[in-house]
Formats: C-alpha cells, sequence, structure tokens
C-alpha cells in the first residue's frame, strides 16, 4: 500500500509492505528509507514521549517505538490509518491511498 502527502510543495510517499514501512520522496531518484534513517524532529518527538526529553539517545528509542507500535497492529489499514492520523497533525496533507493493483483513492 502506498500514501501520499504533500507538505508545501513537496510530495511525501509512505510505503508500506506488510509491518515494514519506508519513507521517501516523489523526487525523481530519490530512495525509501526507514524511520531510523529520517530526520526527525527534537521538539515533537519530545511531545509525543515526554520521556526522553532527558536521553540522549532519544531518536533511537522513538524509532524503537514507533516500530513497536506498527509490530502491534494486524492490517496494513490499521498502520495506514495511524501513519495518516499522526503525518495529518504535523501538518502533512493526506492526498491519495493506493493499494497494489488497484486505482488511488483520494483522502
Amino acid at each position: 500500500m502506498e500514501l501520499l502527502f504533500q507538505l508545501g510543495g513537496e510530495t511525501i510517499l509512505v510505503v508500506i509492505d506488510g509491518k515494514d514501512v519506508k519513507f521517501g520522496s516523489t523526487e525523481y531518484g530519490a530512495a525509501l528509507a526507514d524511520i531510523s534513517q529520517l530526520k526527525l524532529d527534537y521538539i515533537g518527538v519530545c511531545r509525543e514521549f515526554p520521556d526522553l526529553e532527558t536521553a540522549s539517545d532519544w531518536k533511537e528509542q522513538a524509532c524503537k517505538r514507533f516500530k513497536d507500535k506498527i509490530k502491534s497492529m494486524k492490517t496494513e489499514d490499521e498502520i495506514a490509518d495511524y501513519i495518516i492520523k499522526e503525518l495529518a497533525g504535523s501538518g502533512y496533507v493526506p492526498k491519495f491511498k493506493r493499494r497494489k493493483g488497484f486505482r488511488p483513492v483520494k483522502l
């Protein structure tokens, strides 16, 4: 399953394959990356997980919590709904949801 988001002039792609979630840009040649490869906002992480504010390894712990949350979900739709909710709260505008073999659905 693929999700497309808009943030300013940039289009963000999220690919969900079972419990594997990859993030990337739709720019030519852009590679997909695991959450641990992304630049996370310290203030946003501390807002979500206040206990990580004083942790020196805050990024690693935040990535682990995200992966654990994804593993606890049963379906790709449940994962997609969670990602849409989380990214929409950070200013990303959900545009499309596309399932393999189906036409995109406008969100």
